[in-house]
């Protein structure tokens, strides 16, 4: 079964062709920074590899390239729409109404729709790329995965916010959580790693969202990420957790509406709002260059990351191991140093040496005498959608 999964972020695409069970990649690539004009997208099929800089301004246009590829003579994989059998799907929310993967109808994308509100910068891209793939491959079955799902293990305590009981009971007002696909994924291969199915993980998902969660025995105890995905860690244009009082003043102090805060909180925050980038990597650069305020947004994203990792390790009476996941997660070694270092009280020691390897495989980079493993693992949550897709259909 030929499988296209599709994961729109906020600010990129990445797609994967799968045969599946075998899990046979035959092509896979992403468009990066879309809404800029210097957009990357890269693509590979077996030993080829492409990769070019245009302009791109919208998911739309993003989806149109890749679909290019897919169907070009030359260095494409297939020849004809009908040959793809289903496309999987990361959406976002899925509120309280969807906690397995589901197949789309018309009904599924109406809830993806009404649910955008409360994830503005993905629900719908993940619509966008729904609608566009229905055209593209008509006869192949859309799946959604959702993000949601994985942490509907969370109890309780931990999802219910302290507001009237009316608000959870009868308006689903509740965390969440989000990532669920990558987190789930991470989770289970650092517990196979580690032979350790009990084990109690700290998985740290660092892309232009950010999102952290306790997982104890698998299962998904805590997360930062809550009712929308807006809260919890610092992230490329979202300011993460915020006293709400500052809402309040804002629009009735400082004369904002209600539509300039949410815009400001969620699409001018974050590391763009402190440096005026949303790119980790520029911010980097220029931090090596002295720019204190580079300096200074990576001391605080790092320090709210620690926090949680107290947290949690709070809550679960214990920390096997801590994972670091995502483009920010896998690639970044100032970002786990910053976050590793004064942790000795909580077993972290990390290894300089071992943090600075520039391997894609799961990796450990903690020293020997280090408590607590810290694990590095690329995270590939479109083959987990791939694989939950699979087990849908058959």
């Amino acid at each position: 079964m030929k499988i296209l999964v599709i994961n729109a972020g906020s600010s990129s695409i990445k797609f994967k062709l799968l045969e599946m069970p075998s899990e046979i990649l035959h092509c896979e690539g992403m468009v990066e920074r879309i809404g800029a004009k210097n957009a990357l997208l890269k693509y590979s099929k077996g030993d080829k590899h492409l990769e070019a800089t245009m302009e791109v301004l919208t998911h739309k246009v993003a989806l149109e390239k890749i679909t290019g590829y897919l169907l070009d003579r030359e260095i494409g994989v297939i020849s004809d729409t009908r040959e793809i059998d289903a496309v999987g799907h990361r959406v976002v929310h899925g509120g309280n109404r969807y906690s397995k993967t589901t197949l789309i109808d018309r009904e599924v994308k109406d809830q993806i729709r009404e649910f955008s509100p409360l994830a503005p910068l993905h629900n719908p891209h993940n619509l966008e790329g729904i609608l566009m793939t229905e055209q593209v491959f008509p006869m192949a079955k859309q799946v959604a995965v959702f993000d949601t799902a994985f942490h509907q293990t969370m109890p309780v305590k931990a999802r219910k916010y302290a507001i009237p009981n009316v608000f959870y009971a009868h308006h689903g007002i509740q965390a969440y959580g989000f990532h669920g696909t990558s987190h789930k994924y991470v989770s289970e291969r650092a517990m196979d790693y580690m032979k350790h199915p009990k084990a109690k993980l700290v998985t740290i998902h660092l892309g232009n969202g950010c999102s952290i969660t306790a997982v104890s025995g698998g299962k998904s105890m805590a997360h930062s990420l809550g009712f929308a995905p807006s809260n919890g860690l610092i992230m490329g244009s979202r300011s993460g957790d915020i006293d709400h009082s500052i809402i309040f003043y804002m629009v009735e102090g400082l004369g904002y509406s209600l539509k300039e805060v949410n815009r400001i909180l969620t699409n001018e925050s974050g590391m763009l709002g402190l440096t005026g980038n949303g790119d980790l990597r520029d911010i980097e650069a220029r931090a090596e260059n002295g720019d204190a305020e580079c300096i200074l947004a990576l001391e605080m994203n790092a320090y709210r990351i620690k926090k949680y990792i107290g947290a949690y390790a709070a809550v679960m009476n214990g920390l096997d191991a801590i994972v670091f996941t995502a483009g920010i997660g896998e690639n970044s070694s100032k970002i786990r140093k910053l976050v590793c270092c004064d942790m000795e009280y909580l077993g972290i020691v990390l290894n300089n040496a071992s943090n600075n390897s520039r391997s894609k495989d799961l990796r450990e980079i903690q020293t020997d005498h280090s408590k607590v493993k810290v694990l590095v693992i690329p995270t590939k949550e479109e083959l987990e959608i791939a694989k939950q897709a699979y087990q849908l259909l058959v």
